[in-house]
């Protein structure tokens, strides 16, 4: 049996499986989800998985139309220009309020999630490095306690995520191993400002996070698994 289908909780396991899918770019953007395979692999009938399709479309994970089948959230290149013109708003005031609100409890679950990072940096799991980062940061947005922030915060992480496996997939020069290390370090820092309360510095190291992944666009024309908006 696939590991992600285990536990007694298939519709929850569906999720988990189809978040991470979705976010390593297993199922690419624009690509077709089977109902009908998906609810033979994970036993579920097909009214809890049409459920889960309607959550994760308001989330921002699957497109719904009427009369066509479901897919993976499209990527373009205005959609990435809306990532980076927004990002940063929200990724600097979850930080900020991360360190304001964030409970004991809650900042040794992300030191947990981080240590898991690494060891997905150091075992060169491109795809489990992905999906930690989602983890980590998804988990600073908790941490933010406010009903606005999280939200945006858990719709730009989906294309970040995706952004993220685009360029993590090619950690084949000394600069950009180099920039992977200063995002793991990053983290680092990030979890020591948040303990001690230091607002300001958790809103700056998130602004200079997001900075390393601007930096990187520049370096491919046409990202792999994204199409050019029309003219």
């Amino acid at each position: 049996m696939n590991t992600e289908t285990a536990g007694p909780d298939r519709k929850g396991s569906l999720e988990l499986a189809l978040r991470r899918r979705i976010l390593t770019m297993e199922l690419p953007p624009g690509a077709v989800l089977d109902e009908v395979a998906l609810s033979e692999e994970f036993g579920l009938s097909r009214p809890p998985v049409r459920e889960l399709m309607r959550q994760m479309a308001g989330e921002g994970y699957i497109e719904l139309e009427t009369n066509r089948a479901a897919r993976v959230s499209s990527m373009s290149y205005q959609s990435l220009r809306d990532f980076f013109l927004l990002a940063p708003m929200i990724y600097i005031t979850a930080n900020k309020l991360a360190a304001e609100n964030g409970t004991k409890a809650e900042l040794e679950a992300l030191k947990e999630i981080q240590r898991a990072f690494r060891k997905a940096v150091d075992d060169c799991d491109v795809e489990d490095r992905v999906f930690q980062n989602d983890r980590f940061h998804r988990q600073v947005g908790e941490m933010a306690h406010n009903v606005y922030v999280v939200p945006s915060l858990r719709r730009l992480q989906i294309d970040h995520a995706r952004i993220g496996k685009i360029f993590y997939k090619h950690p084949n020069t000394p600069r950009m191993q180099e920039e992977l290390e200063l995002a793991a370090q990053q983290h680092d820092e990030m979890i020591e400002v948040i303990e001690r309360r230091d607002a300001e510095a958790s809103g700056e190291l998130a602004r200079l996070h997001l900075e390393l992944s601007r930096r990187n666009m520049a370096m491919y024309a046409a990202p792999e698994g994204m199409e050019a908006p029309s003219l």
